[in-house]
């Protein structure tokens, strides 16, 4: 019998985009969050590259459209909520990291970072942490 070719090269991943209403129950976490976190609406505002008049909006439940880049700040939030939760077991302490000094960060806090504004300052401190609890 001749021998047959197998593929084995996996298909590239491509996830679904985030709906919108995925996206609400995200805003609504993060808000949450954020409260945890001892955030201010104007810290709030930069992590989602917001207004504060329009995140007070969003805080509150009045939002009119939801963008792709807001649905990524939205996840990177959660993922580093995530990866918070699975290193500390003690709840308070995933919520005092965030304005802790590190030294991975040069002496500032994972806050500090993030607070630079762009998508990829979220997405720092989303690698570090999930390097740190071994997920990569």
């Amino acid at each position: 019998m001749p021998l047959q070719m197998i593929e084995t090269s996996t298909p590239d991943f491509t996830p679904d985009p985030i709906t919108d209403a995925e996206g609400l129950a995200m805003l609504r976490a993060v808000t949450n969050l954020f409260g945890k976190w001892g955030l201010t609406d104007e810290d709030a505002a930069i992590l989602l590259d917001l207004h504060v008049r329009t995140y007070r909006r969003w805080k509150i439940g009045q939002i009119s459209r939801m963008d792709r880049d807001a649905k990524a700040r939205l996840s990177n939030i959660l993922g580093i909520h995530k990866a918070l939760r699975i290193i500390f077991s003690d709840a308070q302490r995933c919520y005092d990291w965030i304005k802790a000094p590190n030294k991975a960060f040069g002496g500032a806090s994972a806050l500090q970072v993030m607070l630079g504004g762009e998508l990829t300052d979220l997405m720092r401190v989303r690698r570090y942490l999930d390097a740190e609890r071994g997920a990569w």
